[in-house]
């Protein structure tokens, strides 16, 4: 579906699209426009049906203070509604193993677990489109997400890659196991990564940038892969730690 230009309601603020007031972001929501998150302050009126179609369209909704929505919207009427608008539309994790299997590849999955800078997730998208992998699976929540930042970062990869937003990674992992694929972690306490056979269906987790794997998300991952790190840094950037093991998949996978 063709974009329709934007109208007075409609504003850019930085590098997102803005839809700002009730019945515009009805409107986006309808035209199934990509959303990515809704900001809500207060209830009633048609709140509640933008709740619902939000939640339909897989968006996130955020229930924010009114002087959130002010600072947004730049002093413009918001009526207690902003919507962000996503440089790409979600897909679902069946969408990303159709796309393996229509290549006739084994399943290649990036698993990012909760990476919250959005120039790192932009980098791992880049990454990701470069190396072959087949998707990307991302947390609807305390994640970045696909905004006007990551688009830029991935050089316009984030529009190539297909990523899905999921409620629950531990969740997500258990689907990904059950499709044959091996879930392999990333953590110091892991093997190192030169020494893993990586030529099958593999689900790579990629950790928080600050905190690495989630307890339940290590636990659900059949191996852990380490980097050799010789000098005083105990780790690297999480995007340079994902290009590596993204690499090390395709090396392998090219032998």
């Amino acid at each position: 579906m063709d974009r329709k230009p934007l109208d007075k309601a409609e504003k850019s603020r930085g590098e997102n699209e803005l839809i700002i007031g009730r019945n515009p972001v009805i409107e986006a929501l309808k035209a199934e426009r990509p959303i990515d998150c809704v900001y809500i302050f207060g209830e009633g009126g048609s709140i509640g049906l933008i709740k619902k179609l939000a939640k339909e369209k897989g968006a996130v909704v955020k229930q924010v203070t009114q002087q959130k929505l002010d600072a947004m919207s730049g002093g413009a009427s918001h009526q207690g509604v902003i919507a962000t608008g996503a440089c790409a539309e979600y897909v679902e994790i069946k969408d990303i193993l159709n796309i393996a299997k229509e290549k006739n590849e084994p399943p290649f999955v990036i698993i990012c677990d909760e990476i919250e800078d959005p120039h790192n997730l932009g980098a791992i998208i880049r990454t990701a489109e470069c190396s072959g992998a087949h998707g990307i699976i991302i947390p609807k929540r305390r994640s970045a997400s696909l905004g006007g930042t990551v688009s830029k970062t991935s050089a316009g990869a984030a529009s190539l890659v297909p990523v899905a937003r999921v409620p629950n990674i531990p969740a997500a992992l258990d689907e990904l196991k059950e499709a044959g694929l091996w879930i392999y972690g990333t953590d110091a306490s892991g093997e190192d990564y030169r020494e893993t056979d990586l030529r099958g269906p593999v689900g790579l987790v990629i950790g928080s940038e600050g905190f690495g794997l989630g307890r339940l998300v290590a636990q659900k991952c059949d191996f852990m892969l380490r980097l050799p790190l010789k000098g005083r840094i105990t780790s690297l950037n999480a995007s340079v730690a994902a290009g590596i093991f993204m690499y090390e998949v395709l090396r392998q996978r090219e032998k």
